[in-house]
């Protein structure tokens, strides 16, 4: 290795904090059922056989498809903006060629002794050791399913929401994401620290929008009365329109 003389030595952490956070607070949106049963059962009927039908041909008979029951849930659907920022140091080797001549090099009141690469005495190099300095930011927006996977935008309902979203929660015991579910997610696409880092100067996560939509939905059970074999339709608890 190229011998370095009167060098300081180079600053290095490796046990480092966690990011600073700036985190909005969840906002919680709730939409409840506001179709009549009766209108419900009507879309059902159009579209029961449908779930019986093969190859677009072998149809049922309307009366040999029987209505079991409906239930109604909630699918949770996550919004979430935010952005991911470091201003961080990374090691670096520089090789720097110089004439076969060259017994000495001072740089910068540091004294470097070239050295002979891969046993060409032809060649002699410097290797300076240093830090570079960048920055990184990433931002994102995202609309996410339950799952954390990327949502069908025209499933995420844009009707009026109901006032009393606690009521809704309670009344349908709609099971809630975890507190911190979208920060979670949202960190593990953004917030990578570099592998190659070794100071940072500056961390910040930050998120501007976090709100988390449950959105109605309407579970009928039908069943071929000749097979008894069944089958689940679901619509959209605000449209009716099939699932």
């Amino acid at each position: 290795m190229t011998k370095l003389v009167s060098v300081d030595p180079i600053v290095t952490s490796l046990n480092y904090s966690n990011p600073k956070e700036k985190l909005v607070k969840r906002k919680t949106i709730v939409h409840e059922v506001n179709i009549d049963p009766a209108m419900i059962r009507i879309s059902g009927e159009k579209l029961k056989l449908q779930l019986f039908t093969k190859y677009w041909f072998f149809k049922p008979k309307s009366d040999e498809i029987q209505f079991v029951d409906s239930e109604i849930y909630y699918e949770p659907f996550i919004i979430v903006n935010g952005k991911y920022f470091i201003d961080y140091y990374r090691k670096r080797t520089y090789h720097i060629n110089v004439e076969p001549q060259v017994k000495e090099i001072v740089l910068l009141n540091n004294k470097f002794i070239p050295e002979n690469m891969n046993l060409n005495k032809k060649r002699k190099y410097i290797h300076i050791k240093a830090e570079e300095r960048l920055t990184i930011e990433n931002k994102a927006y995202m609309v996410l399913d339950k799952n954390g996977k990327k949502a069908v935008i025209e499933k995420v309902p844009s009707a009026p929401s109901s006032k009393y979203p606690r009521k809704v929660i309670k009344k349908y015991k709609i099971k809630e994401l975890p507190k911190n579910f979208e920060v979670n997610l949202l960190k593990s696409k953004i917030a990578r620290r570099p592998k190659d880092l070794c100071k940072i100067i500056k961390e910040l996560f930050e998120i501007t929008e976090r709100t988390i939509i449950y959105a109605p939905r309407l579970k009928l059970r039908y069943k071929h009365k000749k097979t008894n074999q069944e089958k689940i339709l679901i619509l959209d608890g605000i449209t009716a329109k099939k699932i």
